[in-house]
């Protein structure tokens, strides 16, 4: 066979390769994985429904997002969750906004006890002013509490819960001092969305963070090169699930939505339900009160 057909065949068969493999990429992000965590809790205690259940959804991306409404209802619509925490990256385009509605009111229908609250991402921050006051409005005309660098108490059968939203640390926005102004004694559970701003959280205490930014890599195959950019955390092997600082847990989300190629390589879009024991504090955060 001369070398220019060996050419075409080569250049063929890489051409289906590569077919298949964004058909299977994008088949990825239609598959939606539920994840649990407890922490602190006994799977007694969360059987017997002796716990806070939080609902934690990351990164939605509405320019990219596979996973319906719907979908995602009759994922949930069984479980009991009794405050929702929405972790930033919705939208970073204005017509996108209005899509956000469905999901919203789709929340809503799940009765989360406690409430809705969100924080913003770097991707929200692109769009302009009046675009992102849109966004904000959207979010809390369909009963989500949003929070830059800013905290709320919930008692919950005597305890107190301070719900902590940090805003964005990837785009210079977050202030830890003043999201923690005023706190007192309770479980400190933070809500942001680049979760790279632990590592300088060292002079506060927090119970559980939640976060998200990284998509698990989204293309995370064979490694998420691209991520090493994207901060310290990275470099750590910190990229999806449940970690710790200094005895400190949290939790970084694949997120719900996609950016850039609406494409997923070893990683799903994910949502997860967690399991909270509202009477463990911080060994620290007791030591400081005795």
């Amino acid at each position: 066979m001369y070398r220019g057909g060996r050419f075409v065949i080569i250049f063929t068969l890489l051409a289906i390769l590569v077919i298949l493999l964004f058909y299977r990429g994008y088949k990825n992000t239609q598959h939606l994985v539920v994840n649990t965590v407890s922490v602190s809790v006994s799977e007694s205690d969360r059987q017997a429904n002796q716990s806070l259940c939080v609902l934690h959804i990351s990164d939605m991306h509405l320019e990219r997002i596979s996973v319906t409404p719907d979908q995602l209802y009759e994922k949930l619509r069984h479980k009991r969750i009794d405050l929702i925490a929405l972790t930033g990256d919705f939208a970073d385009r204005k017509k996108s906004i209005p899509k956000m509605i469905p999901y919203l009111k789709m929340f809503s229908r799940l009765k989360p006890l406690y409430g809705m609250y969100a924080v913003f991402g770097n991707h929200d921050y692109w769009l302009k002013s009046p675009d992102f006051q849109e966004l904000k409005e959207v979010l809390e005309k369909h009963g989500c509490k949003t929070m830059q660098n800013e905290n709320e108490a919930i008692i919950i059968d005597g305890k107190r819960l301070n719900i902590i939203g940090i805003d964005d640390a990837g785009s210079s926005r977050g202030d830890i001092d003043k999201a923690f102004n005023g706190v007192a004694n309770g479980y400190n559970l933070v809500l942001t969305h680049d979760p790279n701003i632990v590592l300088d959280m060292d002079h506060v205490s927090f119970d559980y963070l939640l976060a998200g930014h990284f998509h698990g890599g989204q293309i995370h195959w064979p490694k998420p090169y691209h991520l090493v950019k994207m901060g310290k955390l990275v470099r750590l092997k910190m990229v999806k699930g449940l970690h710790h600082h200094k005895g400190q847990p949290f939790y970084i989300s694949e997120g719900l939505g996609q950016t850039g190629l609406n494409i997923r390589l070893g990683s799903r879009p994910e949502i997860t339900l967690h399991h909270l024991a509202l009477d463990v504090l911080t060994e620290k955060r007791n030591t400081l009160a005795g």
